[in-house]
């Protein structure tokens, strides 16, 4: 009987370390946005079931992806505090089984797209594992140019749902990956000034981990800020949005922008928290009052 109460608690815990592999907080976000991006395609009558198709499609193939990630950067993550207690890092699971896992769910995933929704939202999904496993991996430990590359993949998942609705590449589409390709650079170079010691710990070549003083990185967190606000109003030129949203995306683009130059008046850590803190507020924010302006 103990030894079966053993086995159970030792099988819970190699499931949650699977679960630990696909990052579920991180992809949490993925699959939120892939929702937003369907939500404003969706021209005729919603259907659940297509829904549902394209969040959990969406969701196992990110998972996939971040688990290839996680295979390829172990040894990085064993020199960080920060992820040194991953699963594979720690031995909880092998390089070989993360892999096969890995690449089972992003099969899965790809294949719930395209039988659930159609090929064109398939590929898009595809494309992110592409370029952030075979382009984005390799080169972060290269150039810090690897940000902007990582910033693709992290960009398209309100274009699979939008594709997953439409069945097309239109220009709202990219309307919705020029939002999120913008907010994540400022949303990154707050986290990496915040972590630097930990990411130079590793020996990766980013902006922060090669800037002394922080003005470095937080004039990359402006100029990126700078971009996001016309792109946030954007959506309004292309029909998706009235006049109330273009008010309030100003209004809030302003105010991260806002904390991004308090950042570089003042390159401290504080200071970086509150512009990644405002970065989380912004983009669920802006979503909200999107979706409400398009059911207006």
């Amino acid at each position: 009987m103990k030894s079966d109460t053993v086995a159970l608690v030792t099988h819970r815990r190699h499931l949650a370390d699977f679960v630990a592999l696909t990052k579920p907080r991180l992809n949490s976000l993925v699959v939120a946005t892939t929702g937003v991006g369907y939500l404003l395609g969706v021209n005729a009558s919603f259907e659940i079931s297509v829904a549902l198709h394209v969040l959990i499609g969406a969701g196992l193939v990110a998972g996939g992806a971040a688990a290839l990630n996680q295979i390829s950067e172990r040894d990085i993550d064993e020199s960080m505090h920060r992820t040194r207690q991953r699963p594979i890092p720690t031995g909880r699971l092998t390089p070989t089984e993360g892999r096969l896992f890995a690449v089972g769910i992003s099969v899965m995933g790809l294949v719930e797209l395209a039988l659930g929704t159609n090929l064109v939202a398939a590929a898009v999904a595809a494309t992110t594992t592409v370029v952030y496993v075979g382009i984005y991996t390799p080169l972060k430990r290269r150039t810090s140019l690897a940000t902007i590359i990582g910033a693709i993949p992290g960009a398209l998942p309100p274009v699979i749902g939008w594709t997953a609705a439409r069945g097309a590449l239109t220009v709202e589409a990219w309307v919705l990956f020029g939002i999120v390709f913008f907010w994540q650079m400022p949303h990154f170079h707050a986290l990496s000034w915040m972590h630097r010691k930990d990411f130079r710990r590793a020996g990766l070549p980013l902006v922060a981990t090669q800037d002394e003083d922080g003005r470095r990185t937080a004039r990359h967190a402006v100029f990126f800020s700078l971009l996001l606000l016309p792109m946030s109003l954007a959506p309004t030129a292309v029909g998706l949005s009235g006049k109330p949203y273009l008010l309030f995306a100003g209004g809030l683009g302003l105010c991260f922008l806002f904390l991004a130059i308090q950042f570089m008046t003042s390159p401290t850590e504080t200071r970086a928290r509150r512009l990644f803190i405002g970065s989380l507020v912004y983009l669920p924010a802006l979503w909200v009052f999107l979706l409400t302006s398009r059911l207006w």
